[in-house]
């Protein structure tokens, strides 16, 4: 999928991201900004932010947070979340992840959260963080992971079914070495299981009738080494799963 899709594929959900549960109340929100410790004077970037939820996290932390999305669409909801919680240290603008139009060191945090297995070229995204960044300065991530192997590749087929803008989830040794490739140390890596219930997660990105059965029979019919990864749950009817999230925390050397 194109650039051009994927902006028309998120502009035409962007309100379903304002009440997205994993994505405005997630548990890796407040473990975020506890691995971070925001300081005062920092100035942020939050990369990928749809409708705004990490910045707003960090905004009250820090001195100004600049919010881009690729996504002209997702900048009007973003903002009026932002006069909804009274935030007006954060500026939103249309920005590009793989080609920032920022200048060199001009960053203390770049985070990103739920967003780089959307991007075609992982690899310049965390080029293009290290650029922006002061050094010493800290770029955190927060994305789902998939297993190595046969397993990581049905993850990866299932999301891409239920949306086309999906590209690719990493395993967490990708992430490991497009951090180091990108000169990054790796501060903190840590990985959790996240719930998601079926019937909204197959419905936010607008899919048929027909793909979410099939989404269901992939789920229901997933190989062994698979099925372990997605965990599911039945209850009264009612079909969840499981994804595993990565937080990582790394630093640009001095």
């Amino acid at each position: 999928m194109s650039k051009e899709q994927v902006r028309a594929q998120f502009g035409s959900h962007a309100a379903a991201y304002a009440t997205s549960t994993v994505h405005a109340k997630g548990a890796s929100l407040g473990r975020l900004v506890e691995l971070v410790a925001p300081q005062p004077g920092w100035r942020v970037l939050d990369v990928a932010t749809a409708a705004g939820h990490t910045a707003f996290t960090f905004a009250p932390h820090v001195a100004h947070v600049v919010a881009t999305d690729i996504t002209p669409e997702m900048l009007p909801v973003a903002a009026r979340l932002a006069a909804e919680k009274g935030i007006a240290n954060v500026t939103l603008q249309t920005a590009d992840a793989e080609e920032l139009p920022f200048a060199a060191a001009e960053f203390d945090l770049v985070t990103c959260r739920i967003a780089p297995h959307h991007f075609p070229h992982v690899d310049r995204f965390v080029a293009e963080a290290a650029r922006v960044l002061r050094g010493g300065g800290l770029l955190a991530v927060v994305d789902n992971v998939v297993p190595e192997g046969d397993a990581g590749e049905y993850v990866n087929r299932l999301e891409k079914l239920r949306d086309p803008s999906h590209h690719r989830a990493l395993s967490v040794d990708e992430w490991r070495a497009a951090f180091a490739a990108a000169g990054f140390h790796v501060l903190h890596a840590e990985t959790a299981p996240k719930r998601m219930a079926f019937q909204p997660w197959a419905e936010r990105m607008g899919a048929s009738a027909a793909t979410i059965e099939a989404l269901r029979r992939m789920l229901l019919d997933a190989p062994p080494s698979a099925a372990a990864y997605f965990q599911l749950v039945e209850d009264a009817g009612e079909l969840a799963f499981h994804l595993t999230e990565a937080i990582l925390i790394n630093r640009k050397p001095e």
